[in-house]
């Protein structure tokens, strides 16, 4: 088994320096708990700790006000650490508790656990500027401050803009109930909104006179239930409605909206779907008189991991070892476990290929051959992993099998269990990045595996060019900020603080 040498034992001894910061810092997040594009205090917690710490930082970058980047060194191989600090809506839940207990109701809360990726990430990028700095070693540590992963496709647009095209290699995670490297790929997904609109009139004493777009939209349902038998068997089809047309059912509804979301393992299988589904509406506006129009709003590749990254990463994992957990952690996990049901734990673990784990914590390394070849799941990492080498591991945070996007989850996000996973994972991050920054070779590697993998299939965006990200309607206050020293090159179209 590989041992860590001096530089990876140095960066490690690092992280305990930082340790205290960070782990408040998640914590804080915690609280906050923004969603997608509203990350705004969230982001100024991140900014000033890490310009305080003398990094350059860039706000509003792909023209997002809650993306930035954080930068130290002036030369050598760009190493990125992807962090993200988002949370999901309705799943607002007293810390520690075992039991469903909002602390605001209706409240939002971070059942993904984005609080530790941002927490760990950053603690990394610093314990890597110390390093670096104090060895003299040319090298160039970015944070990268990533808003809207739960479904706003803010990676997405990221990528888009060009912010990734001078990284060498990026790494990142996520909080989970396993210890394992990811080396899957992950569900392409497109979000299409389908908009009809009809006449109104009367329903009683003038029907024939309008042209219902709630019809059409129920004609276009109809129709897409068809389409799934004729579709591949891993391909998913969602949707809402997200615009009835009113609620009087005396008045024939001129406009109603529905949004699908299409998932399968590789885009363009996606995109085929897509075409489909617009012919599908296209009928159904032709079966009701209605005009129809639709708009691509938000979109994620599939993810492409890196397996150069992913064996770099997975032999640390192993030299690191497990979380180092205690009792105090097993008999918390096993009062958290008791509000989860059977079904619950075992579907959470065999998105991992990992259901038959027991016990109250993962407390090894999961061998990367048991893991399967895709995660049913999205991320906007997937694209991200087009442009640049990429590496993932997960590190457990929360009792074994505790369901992502849960109350459950947002229970453990600031237990000793989550602080202790945050903490070891940046371990892993920072022996990671620093065998990069002494290997070039390895580096090379990584680029040339990227390069193999898009010989047949170059990168393209999933969201088409005109599409912006969708910040105009969110209507949030914005801080007054504090200059910021330094700057940043300019290809990265943000606002220097």
């Amino acid at each position: 088994m590989l041992n860590l040498n001096e530089a990876e034992r140095d960066v490690v001894a690092r992280i305990e320096h930082h340790r205290v910061v960070c782990t408040h810092l998640s914590d804080r997040l915690w609280d906050l708990a923004e969603t997608a594009y509203t990350e705004h205090r969230s982001v100024d917690l991140q900014i000033r700790e890490l310009a305080g710490q003398g990094f350059r930082v860039t706000r509003g970058i792909a023209g997002i006000p809650t993306a930035f980047v954080a930068e130290w060194g002036d030369s050598g191989p760009v190493v990125g650490l992807l962090g993200e600090y988002d949370a999901l809506p309705q799943l607002s839940q007293a810390a520690d508790v075992p039991s469903r207990a909002p602390v605001v109701n209706a409240g939002n809360g971070h059942g993904c656990g984005h609080n530790l990726l941002g927490g760990a990430a950053l603690l990394a990028a610093l314990a890597v500027r110390d390093h670096l700095r104090d060895a003299g070693i040319a090298g160039r540590v970015r944070y990268y401050g990533c808003p809207a992963e739960e479904g706003g496709a803010g990676k997405t647009f990221m990528t888009r803009s060009g912010v990734f095209d001078d990284v060498d290699a990026a790494l990142t995670w996520h909080p989970s109930s396993v210890y394992a490297i990811d080396t899957m790929s992950t569900l392409a997904t497109l979000h299409a909104r389908f908009t009809f609109r009809g006449r109104a009139a009367h329903a009683a004493a003038a029907p024939h006179l309008g042209r219902s777009a709630l019809d059409a939209v129920a004609l276009m349902n109809v129709a897409a239930n068809y389409l799934r038998e004729h579709i591949p068997s891993d391909a998913r089809l969602h949707y809402a409605i997200h615009d009835t047309g009113g609620r009087a059912p005396n008045v024939v509804q001129a406009n109603a909206e529905v949004v699908y979301q299409i998932r399968a393992p590789e885009l363009e299988v996606v995109q085929s779907i897509n075409a489909r589904l617009t012919r599908i509406a296209q009928g159904a506006a032709m079966m009701s008189e209605t005009t129809m129009s639709t708009r691509v709003e938000k979109a994620m590749s599939n993810m492409r991991p890196n397996a150069v990254l992913s064996d770099l990463m997975y032999d640390r994992m192993k030299a690191l070892g497990p979380v180092p957990f205690d009792d105090h952690d097993r008999a918390f996990a096993r009062r958290m476990q008791q509000a989860i049901s059977t079904e619950e734990a075992r579907a959470s673990l065999a998105i991992f290929g990992a259901a038959q784990l027991r016990g109250e914590l993962h407390e090894a390394v999961l061998p990367s051959e048991r893991m399967p070849p895709v995660l049913a799941a999205s991320t906007d990492v997937g694209d991200v992993s087009w442009v640049v080498p990429t590496a993932r591991c997960l590190v457990p945070c929360f009792a074994l099998g505790t369901p992502f996007h849960s109350w459950q989850l947002v229970a453990q996000g600031k237990s000793s269990i989550a602080h202790k996973g945050m903490t070891h994972t940046a371990k892993v991050l920072a022996v990671t990045a620093t065998a990069l920054y002494h290997d070039p070779a390895a580096l090379a590697a990584a680029k040339q595996a990227l390069q193999d993998q898009l010989v047949d299939t170059a990168y393209q965006c999933p969201i088409p060019l005109d599409v912006d990200p969708p910040v105009a309607a969110i209507v949030a206050e914005k801080p007054q900020r504090k200059a910021l020293h330094g700057a940043f090159p300019s290809q990265y179209a943000g606002v220097q603080s």
